[in-house]
């Protein structure tokens, strides 16, 4: 058993309660930012947003500015958008090209590999003056894994790859509906508010217990628009969907494929205009990986989570989503869609229309889950004296493999977040065994 003030977790007892204090405490969000995203991986981008030398997008990171860049060598960068002389941001536009960054204040400018290029008058610095020593600073940890690209600010953080964990296996499966293993960012990107605590949508990104409640209205339409909502018959696959621990507060829902997706299950919804290219891209799956293999990228779906604030939810299409706390009760969300370099304009359009209308900010989920957390946080922030504790046990007590609406992956969460709030050494997997 392990109590803190933010959990009571005893898996012998099948107990497993959370201090609602915890998503409405303001005094707990700047611990949060210290030793949790201070010290974690934390998504920035992915290779494809700098194909080209030159070429930049801007955005936060850990509550950082940065710029993500590719300098003139084709190396990926990512600089802490700040000038070194009164710190201003160097670069105001969110993506370009270019081989300059300008600071518009005082007109110190940056090359693309961060050096110290030009300073305005600088005949009437003193000898000690050294541009050397003054080039944009770089994240201190910036590693990639097939294409995705993560910065720790935390020196002494584990290298990417063992921080991973068992998350790779699913980013593979993810990559892998590539036939050269290149895939891309599709322009436009999805950003908007959920007034509601950050680790609510931790939550709610791979909770499945409220599927048939929360979404009854999609269900709905998917089946009048003529979608068989069961599992499909004859899949080399489990028939459930279930939930697992990753490793170092990573987790997952996997579930067998009902929703159709442009690499592989063609649907009613895509149009009979898509059905030949769906079905040459699965046939393409099966050449290139073998029969089981195929099925395991086409015919699953997943809802990955990589500790603390990334998401890919890979369904109908593969969505990135990132957020970050604003405030004890509100985030910003930001989502972009990702699919293989070069497919079809048909396969394209039924990627982008998926990413749109089930994951989009105004689709037929997302506005679901939006209300619910901010129904949530309303109802936590008003009685958390009252009733001061939630209960996750869903699956507590089953030996074995936990289902997709069981709260495993929901524990897994917690238990890392605890850990590294209270400073506690036991891991997540220890955690996760005595269950």
């Amino acid at each position: 058993m392990k109590n803190s003030p933010y959990i009571i977790d005893n898996p012998a007892g099948h107990d497993f309660r959370l201090n609602r204090r915890t998503l409405v405490d303001p005094d707990i969000l700047p611990m949060e930012r210290d030793r949790i995203f201070d010290a974690c991986w934390i998504y920035a981008g992915h290779e494809s947003e700098v194909a080209k030398p030159g070429d930049f997008v801007t955005r936060d990171v850990a509550g950082r500015p940065v710029i993500l860049c590719r300098d003139g060598a084709g190396e990926v960068r990512l600089f802490l958008n700040t000038c070194r002389h009164r710190g201003a941001k160097v670069c105001r536009e969110r993506q370009g090209n270019t081989k300059r960054f300008y600071c518009f204040y005082h007109g110190w400018s940056y090359d693309n590999t961060g050096r110290l290029a030009a300073v305005p008058g600088d005949d009437a610095y003193p000898a000690e003056f050294d541009r050397a020593e003054l080039g944009l600073t770089e994240a201190p940890r910036f590693e990639a894994y097939r294409g995705f690209w993560f910065a720790s600010f935390n020196e002494a953080a584990p290298d990417l790859d063992t921080y991973l964990a068992g998350a790779k296996n699913y980013i593979d499966l993810v990559v892998e509906q590539s036939p050269d293993g290149r895939m891309e960012i599709v322009t436009g990107i999805q950003e908007y508010d959920i007034q509601a605590n950050w680790k609510l949508l931790v939550e709610n990104s791979f909770d499945d217990y409220h599927l048939h409640s929360t979404h009854s209205t999609w269900l709905e339409y998917m089946k009048d628009s003529g979608v068989d909502i069961k599992v499909p018959k004859g899949l080399l696959l489990p028939k459930k969907g279930i939930g697992k621990d990753l490793g170092n507060g990573h987790a997952v829902i996997d579930n067998c494929n009902f929703r159709g997706r442009p690499v592989a299950t063609w649907i009613p919804l895509y149009g009979e205009s898509a059905k030949p290219a769906i079905e040459a891209a699965k046939a393409e799956l099966v050449g290139r990986l073998g029969e089981e293999r195929a099925e395991r990228v086409a015919n699953t779906n997943r809802n990955l989570f990589v500790f603390p604030n990334l998401m890919i939810n890979d369904g109908s299409s593969v969505t990135v989503r990132a957020f970050w706390p604003e405030a004890v009760d509100r985030m910003k969300v930001t989502a972009w869609a990702l699919g293989p370099v070069g497919e079809s304009a048909v396969m394209r359009k039924v990627r982008l229309d998926s990413f749109l209308t089930f994951y989009g900010p105004g689709g037929l989920a997302t506005p679901d889950d939006v209300e619910a957390l901010e129904q949530v946080q309303q109802g936590l922030t008003s009685t958390v004296k009252e009733v001061p504790w939630s209960v996750m046990t869903r699956g507590i007590a089953k030996d074995g493999e936990q289902l997709n609406s069981d709260e495993l992956h929901l524990r897994t969460f917690w238990r890392r977040w605890n850990a590294l709030m209270t400073g506690e050494a036991a891991t997540t997997a220890a955690a996760a065994a005595a269950e």
